[in-house]
């Protein structure tokens, strides 16, 4: 067990770190906006081109491993949106936001640490891929539910418009495709830039975890919605599960792309929950106690994953 406490101390420290700071500081929220900023277009975007763009490309087509982990995805926020509309008699806007809850893991912020510190390098690819698509598919169907639920008032052509301009302008998503040209023509950084990209990428996993805490610090949080625990459940401990079922029963997967679909998935709702529940202006308070206790309670659930993986609990090597 210390060798797990070692992995995730650490992961969590700068999360509660950051928590800390945001409760004791006091200062205003927007003083994280060049934080953010520089995680989410520049030192992440740099840590995916320069771990995609060193992998051989045959790793880079695997369409079976982003079919399969991205269609969890979207059968988890199936199913948290159906317990959203008999928690809220529904209401497609608010059991949008749920399904979203249950779906989206803190893969940007949380992800690339996690994965690579328990797993190491080789856990990058799965890590961006994974990335990618789920990112993608829920810049979909967040703007599409929201329309059909007629919180979005703008014509169908519009929406689909703003979906394609939000998919393809995302740094995440433009840093995996110039990372993936990059691999299929052999390009590689003068010495220079790729040291620049080096010492950006060695920034990312820290600034990300410690901005995670503060902004779940000065989240204002509402009461607690009955529908929470449900929906926490399928967030932390369906999702991984049925990621595991689904790539054992296709099978063929190297073991550390399976433990690395495990842990992104296992990780707590992103704070892009609350951020898309303050675009629609529903479910606004709600929604920061879901990423609130979600994060609280995936130091128990996240730990409890990595346990599993380092103790070979979980048959990767079969699958």
């Amino acid at each position: 067990m210390q060798d797990v406490i070692t992995l995730a101390f650490p992961f969590f420290g700068l999360i509660f770190l950051g928590f800390a700071s945001g409760k004791i500081g006091k200062l205003p929220e927007s003083g994280l906006a060049w934080m953010n900023f520089f995680i989410i277009y520049i030192a992440l975007p740099a840590l995916f081109f320069r771990l995609l763009s060193e992998t051989p490309v045959e790793q880079l087509t695997d369409l079976s491993f982003v079919t399969a982990t991205t269609f969890t995805t979207y059968t988890v926020f199936a199913i948290a949106f159906c317990i959203g509309v008999l928690a809220t008699r529904g209401s497609v806007p608010e059991s949008t936001i749920l399904g979203i809850a249950g779906a989206y893991s803190n893969i940007g912020y949380m992800g690339p640490g996690l994965t690579m510190a328990v797993l190491g390098p080789a856990a990058a690819v799965p890590t961006a891929l994974i990335l990618c698509f789920d990112n993608t598919l829920l810049f979909i169907l967040a703007p599409l539910m929201m329309a059909l639920g007629a919180t979005d008032k703008e014509p169908m052509s519009r929406t689909i418009g703003k979906i394609f301009w939000r998919v393809f302008t995302h740094p995440f998503i433009l840093a995996t495709i110039a990372g993936v040209g990059a691999a299929i023509v052999g390009f590689k950084p003068p010495e220079a830039i790729d040291t620049m990209l080096e010492i950006l990428s060695g920034a990312a996993a820290p600034c990300a975890l410690f901005a995670m805490g503060v902004g779940v610090a000065l989240r204002p949080t509402g009461r607690i919605p009955v529908e929470l625990p449900a929906v926490l459940v399928v967030k932390l401990i369906v999702h991984p599960i049925l990621v595991y079922l689904l790539l054992s029963w296709i099978g063929g997967f190297d073991p550390i792309w399976v433990a690395t679909a495990i842990l992104m998935a296992c990780l707590p709702p992103a704070t892009n929950v609350f951020v898309i529940a303050q675009q629609y202006n529903t479910y606004v308070q709600r929604a920061a106690s879901f990423v609130l206790i979600g994060t609280i309670a995936s130091v128990v659930t996240v730990t409890g994953f990595i346990w599993a993986i380092s103790h070979n609990l979980i048959n990767l090597g079969g699958v």
